[in-house]
């Protein structure tokens, strides 16, 4: 673990450069640049707005602004959009660049974590420009929202550690990037983002809270939605179960480095 952790610093100045260049080449010859970042979560939003805002607007707990269920739905995408978009990162980034891990000679790594950073990055982007929404739609975020930077990094850890692993199995068995998007579509829709969590039935909530993502959300809609400190307690059992799930994964990429070489 040390020796990865030295690998990580003596390359961060190619760490740095590889996050803004996987960042630019996305857009280089793209008209509105990075506009795109917030183009699809933003249109993800204006059709449940305008489908489901009229049915569960009234149901938005904490707020009560004419636009409060779009807010709501905004507030949970952020969290959502950078949970999945690094679990897909990482479960493809060994595939994605296999030409690099065979003729280039690196800390294979940084791989994984340059797609965190352009992840967090994008994410980053994604809030500012929320930020600016609901600022217009009269919804002046209060200073709770802060905290959501220190959330940026938990949810990246939690979805690395279980993409990074995914990752390598990934490699040898290639159903992993099949499956995937089938199973974030299932958990999108058992996690209160379209839907406010007040309308569930108790009895079935104790499992929904099983559910790490639904911390992560929850937690996003207090601090933005209601403006509110909450309890930090789930935040932390998944960060936990990120930080674990890191360091298994980084145990099993580093036990299968070499078979992973030959495989791709």
């Amino acid at each position: 673990m040390k020796d990865l952790l030295v690998s990580l610093w003596a390359y961060r100045h190619f760490l740095l450069n590889s996050i803004w260049n996987d960042f630019r080449a996305r857009f280089v010859r793209s008209r509105l640049g990075a506009a795109w970042i917030v183009f699809q979560p933003l249109s993800q939003v204006l059709i449940y707005a305008f489908i489901l805002s009229n049915l569960l607007s009234a149901k938005v707990p904490g707020i009560e602004n004419t636009y409060g269920y779009a807010i709501y739905l905004m507030s949970g995408l952020l969290a959502w959009n950078l949970f999945s978009e690094v679990l897909d990162r990482c479960i493809k980034v060994f595939v994605s660049n296999a030409n690099a891990i065979k003729k280039v000679n690196f800390p294979r790594v940084t791989l994984p974590i340059i797609e965190v950073g352009a992840a967090i990055t994008n994410n980053i982007i994604l809030l500012a420009v929320m930020v600016v929404i609901f600022l217009i739609l009269g919804h002046p975020p209060g200073w709770p929202m802060l905290l959501i930077f220190l959330m940026i990094p938990l949810i990246a850890l939690f979805a690395m550690g279980i993409g990074l692993f995914l990752g390598v199995v990934n490699v040898f068995i290639r159903d992993v990037e099949q499956v995937t998007p089938i199973i974030l579509q299932v958990l999108f829709w058992l996690t209160p983002i379209v839907y406010p969590s007040t309308i569930i039935p108790e009895k079935y909530m104790t499992w929904m809270r099983l559910n790490p993502v639904f911390q992560l959300v929850d937690f996003y809609h207090q601090v933005i939605v209601q403006s509110i400190v909450p309890s930090f307690t789930g935040v932390l059992i998944v960060g936990a179960i990120g930080a674990v799930a890191s360091v298994v994964a980084l145990l099993v990429f580093r036990r299968a480095g070499p078979d992973m070489v030959d495989v791709l």
